[in-house]
């Protein structure tokens, strides 16, 4: 039956009716591979082998679907946290949209950012006419307080220099010579997205402090890394410190920037971290990373400016919290609240209620470096057993962190650590040492369906489900959200178990 105004089918019915059955069979005769079902089948069995699994980790001139994105994406993100700013990518049109599309399909939130449209002929004679033409129309189009430059593949193949050609730009009008205008170069074809936000983070500060004197104070910087819980998570952190009474900036800081209200206004800014704080941040008695692989480069150059540094690993679970609660407390000269104590106390309260569905779980663990070390943590806190964490982008120094943690517990001791590896690696990872739980991002549906491990999603991207990332993950009360979305996942596949055998045993009202 065809559709009509009394009958519009939703894709996924209408993409079963009878004439997309047939129109998908006469492409599959006439474009996909000839061979039967049952040669489809064998090579599917295949892939699910030890044999394959071997070959699959081998490889090294190809990379499937890797757990991670490319550096401007890291800067377009971070300079989203500092009010009225603009992102500028000297590069093509495309990539922006690229950026643009990942963050607005996970925080389901505008995300502005313009680019130079650098084609062939910038390809061939440099795009400097592009970034005097592209400053001028974002300027005076967008009204920022600021615009943070960041870089593409093209841009940085053919060398140009952002430094240089943002003075020519001044010098032709383009924006004021005293307009804030930092940069970062972040070749898209090295690293991840997690040192483009580090680039972007020390651009951004080296333009601010550049050739003034530090004068110490007591305010602590934290640095929160890049991170798609950035809503729930940084102001989760705010109140914290707030009830712990310490002066602090958090640098930077796009919370608001990406949960603006629906109130008949559109805001193009809203929030981040103001440009005088960024300033006088300079000052401050220490600066702190929450996200250690995000910030490598920026606490060097903070240290460079007499700043004390310490860096932590995405803090999720009750260990992690205290230590960075107790850091900030000796730095800012003040005490836990009670109230905090309380909050603690719950978190403990909860994992031992819960405790004999989590002991001895096994677990697969993927995404950014910090994430990855910062869940194992946790998932060993509630006696659970993190047998595969990978991360594209983590380092040899991250692997040998990872090993030190697992070494840590006897819940670590059959725990691997898969550096470099990407998501068709985990599949096999997944057929021939199975876990029971996988935890990372919207990427891992693939991995659920095909090998039938239960996916909780907890990392960037998020894109298909709503509103995750409005709710925090780190502190005691994020802490009871993680452990929450592990058991609500742990109590489906109870009962998926029980449905599927065909009878109600065990298909109980309380667990």
């Amino acid at each position: 039956m065809p559709q009509s105004a009394d009958r519009v089918l939703d894709h996924a019915l209408l993409f079963r009716e009878p004439e997309y059955q047939e129109m998908f069979e006469r492409k599959r005769e006439a474009f996909e591979c000839p061979a039967s079902s049952a040669e489809v089948e064998a090579q599917t069995e295949y892939s699910k082998s030890w044999e394959y699994r071997d070959k699959n980790l081998a490889r090294e001139a190809l990379v499937i679907n890797p757990a991670k994105a490319c550096q401007p994406l890291g800067a377009v993100f971070a300079a989203a946290g500092f009010e009225g700013t603009m992102s500028f990518v000297h590069g093509s049109q495309g990539c922006v949209a690229y950026y643009r599309s990942h963050l607005a399909r996970h925080f389901k939130e505008p995300a502005s950012a313009v680019s130079s449209s650098m084609t062939e002929d910038a390809a061939v004679f440099g795009g400097l006419n592009n970034m005097v033409d592209g400053l001028a129309n974002t300027y005076s189009l967008y009204a920022p307080k600021m615009i943070a430059v960041s870089t593409t593949c093209m841009a940085e193949v053919i060398g140009d220099d952002l430094h240089a050609f943002i003075e020519t730009a001044k010098q032709k009008g383009s924006v004021p010579k005293e307009f804030d205008v930092p940069f970062a170069h972040t070749p898209a074809f090295v690293g991840s997205h997690v040192e483009g936000y580090d680039n972007m983070v020390k651009g951004v500060l080296d333009y601010f402090w550049k050739d003034k004197e530090r004068e110490p104070g007591e305010t602590i910087n934290i640095i929160p890394g890049f991170d798609g819980f950035c809503v729930g998570n940084n102001r989760e952190l705010k109140r914290l410190l707030d009830l712990m009474g310490v002066s602090y900036t958090l640098l930077p800081d796009a919370s608001d920037q990406y949960d603006t209200p629906s109130d008949g206004e559109f805001r193009m800014y809203f929030g981040g971290t103001t440009l005088g704080d960024t300033t006088a941040a300079l000052n401050a008695k220490a600066t702190l990373s929450l996200q250690s692989y995000c910030t490598r480069k920026t606490l060097d150059f903070a240290a460079e400016k007499g700043q004390q540094t310490l860096s932590f690993h995405y803090p999720l679970g009750v260990g992690a919290t205290d230590e960075l609660l107790l850091k900030i407390a000796e730095l800012g000269g003040v005490s836990i609240p009670d109230a905090i104590t309380l909050e603690r106390g719950r978190l403990v309260d909860a994992m031992a209620d819960s405790q004999s569905l989590l002991h001895g779980k096994r677990y697969a663990i993927y995404g950014d470096p910090d994430f990855v070390l910062g869940m194992a943590r946790f998932i060993m806190e509630t006696g659970g057993e993190p047998v595969h964490c990978l991360a594209t982008n983590g380092t040899k120094q991250w692997a040998e962190e990872m090993e030190q943690l697992l070494a840590s517990s006897p819940f670590g001791a059959e725990g691997k650590v898969w550096s470099g590896k990407d998501l068709w690696h985990l599949r096999s990872l997944l057929f021939t040492e199975p876990v029971d739980l996988l935890i990372g991002n919207s990427y891992g549906k693939y991995l659920e369906r095909d090998t039938g491990t239960p996916l909780v999603r907890l990392n960037f991207p998020i894109f298909d489900r709503h509103h995750h990332h409005r709710f925090p993950l780190w502190g005691y009360q994020g802490g009871l959200r993680l452990l929450t979305s592990v058991l609500d996942k742990i109590f489906d596949k109870l009962d998926q178990d029980t449905s599927a055998a065909g009878q109600d045993i065990s298909f109980d009202l309380t667990r």
